[in-house]
């Protein structure tokens, strides 16, 4: 492991407690045990380290994606390992973490947007046009139309405002909304093997 990746992981912990904007310099120095100096000989100031380390995560979730993936027996599985591997990665940003990237680093923000389109709602396209192509998803479907509707409303789903947590279970409007998607978007063929999955799940 580099000095970046030490840092990098060091600095989650803090991140992931206090938030982005509280966290400082010293803080993570201290937190490390080095100094201030040493920080920087990596990372020219804190908004630069917020970058690496999201992106850091980023590239763990991208391999972990990937691995699901080729885990995956057939096309519904690999469907249903997609929108839970979604579902998981949404309801790990805090909203507050969120809100922080956004006003204090755009920069790191933008990573999170760019992953969240490039990687996320492209993965998801592509197994729907597979799909098609299997006859396990309707070929009336765009599927381009489709992925970003349904990153989008994995979104929703976590929108406390949209859902309060007094009221909902977030879980439980996650499984409505998946099975809604799903049954929305298969042929008679993919439902077939949807409902098979689901007993043997």
């Amino acid at each position: 492991m580099t000095g970046a990746e030490k840092i990098i992981e060091g600095s989650e912990q803090l991140f992931l407690n206090a938030g982005f904007k509280s966290v400082t310099m010293d803080d993570i120095a201290k937190h490390l045990g080095i100094s201030k100096k040493t920080i920087y000989q990596f990372f020219k100031n804190k908004d630069e380290l917020v970058q690496a380390f999201v992106q850091s995560k980023l590239n763990a979730d991208h391999s972990h994606l990937c691995a699901l993936m080729n885990q995956s027996g057939n096309m519904i599985e690999e469907l249903i390992s997609m929108t839970h591997f979604a579902e998981e990665l949404f309801s790990r940003v805090n909203p507050i973490a969120i809100n922080e990237l956004q006003k204090h680093h755009p920069d790191a923000w933008a990573l999170f947007l760019k992953f969240k389109t490039d990687v996320l709602t492209q993965t998801l396209e592509q197994l729907l046009a597979k799909g098609i192509k299997q006859g396990y998803i309707r070929d009336s479907i765009d599927a381009k139309i489709m992925a970003r509707m349904r990153m989008n409303q994995i979104e929703t789903g976590f929108n406390t405002t949209i859902f309060p947590v007094a009221e909902y279970n977030v879980w439980e409007v996650q499984s409505q909304f998946l099975q809604h998607f799903n049954y929305g978007i298969c042929t008679f063929k993919g439902i077939e093997i949807l409902n098979n999955y689901k007993q043997t799940a």
